[in-house]
């Protein structure tokens, strides 16, 4: 066993892998940072008053009796360079008839949140009632705050970036420098060469997926309320299909600069759109099978569906069909395009 080629191959990556701590820290530390800083950035607290303007005493003394509000009242030129500033989000002035004209900006969320209770409070200091009484009931549940939706993104990204950069880097590194021409020389087919990079993402995929993990779940109480071994299932595909794109963008790549060219050129939109850090609903839908059909897209929402959902693979077809095609091609084109020199 010691002695196969792709046991030594394997050996190999991992003496490259220990004598970079560079490396170490980019698919260790660095998505465990950043875990941190979003979610304590996005933490959980109490909701923040919106600030708002009023042009008049009435107006500001309406508007403070409601607790979400947080009232400045202001001159109207002084109250529209609050405005056009972003240190409020909405103005309260008067307006003909004994109305009330509300100044904000419709695409912002928060102007539009600030204009319903804006007026719900001016209409209650008027005499309003309501015909039907209504009470709140509070709920927060683990599954539904953003460091819930986070940390399957920051592992789904970690896998496709630990997939692409290690094995790119090292196989166009290893072909620059010429030692492939050695590598060659040895009774080593190319299937062995190729499938010791996708073993040792493997060795690595421990670490790699249960450090995120683990962080989110014991700091941040994120639920991991699917089967563990189904979450571990879709983090091996995961990195499977990964580490196959990247031999792919490596059998041809001479230099470092094209390399990272053509990685850039494929992560940069699932970066963007498929759901690392925000929802790819957002997106328009005429793009959305698009967006569907990209493999971090995919694992994303496969994830999210077994840690907050726990959904089961039978749920899971069409992202693990993606997935698993992906692979397959990436993994295939690769065998018959890579080439040595």
């Amino acid at each position: 066993m010691r002695s196969h080629p792709l046991f030594q191959l394997t050996l190999l990556r991992f003496r490259e892998f220990v004598r970079e701590p560079e490396a170490v820290f980019w698919n260790f530390a660095f998505p465990l940072l950043l875990t941190a800083g979003l979610g304590v950035a996005f933490r959980d607290q109490a909701p923040q008053p919106i600030p708002v303007a009023a042009v008049t005493q009435q107006l500001a003394a309406a508007l403070r009796a409601d607790p979400q509000l947080r009232v400045e009242e202001r001159t109207p030129e002084a109250a529209l360079n609050l405005l056009h500033t972003g240190r409020v989000a909405l103005i309260a002035e008067p307006g003909p008839n004994a109305s009330v004209v509300y100044r904000y900006d419709e695409a912002n969320p928060d102007a539009r949140s600030a204009r319903l209770v804006a007026d719900r409070a001016v209409q209650s200091a008027a005499g309003r009632s309501d015909p039907v009484p209504a009470s709140n009931a509070l709920v927060r549940e683990p599954g539904s705050r953003y460091i819930d939706f986070l940390v399957p993104g920051m592992i789904g990204m970690g896998l496709m970036n630990g997939g692409m950069w290690s094995l790119v880097f090292s196989i166009v590194d290893t072909r620059r420098r010429k030692l492939l021409k050695r590598i060659v020389a040895t009774p080593m087919p190319r299937h062995h060469y190729l499938l010791s990079f996708l073993v040792w993402r493997l060795v690595l995929l421990p670490c790699e997926v249960g450090i995120p993990l683990g962080f989110g779940v014991w700091v941040f109480g994120v639920p991991l309320r699917g089967p563990l071994w189904q979450f571990a299932l879709l983090c091996l595909l995961g990195a499977l299909t990964f580490g196959s794109i990247g031999l792919l963008i490596s059998s041809r790549a001479r230099t470092i600069e094209a390399a990272s060219g053509i990685m850039n050129l494929v992560q940069l939109p699932m970066w963007i759109v498929s759901g690392v850090f925000f929802s790819a609903e957002r997106f328009p839908a005429v793009v959305q099978p698009l967006v569907r059909a990209l493999p971090l897209t995919a694992l994303n929402d496969a994830l999210r569906a077994n840690m907050l959902q726990g959904s089961g693979l039978g749920q899971m077809v069409p992202q693990v069909a993606v997935l698993g095609v992906c692979m397959v091609v990436c993994f295939g084109s690769a065998l018959k395009l890579f080439r040595w020199r």
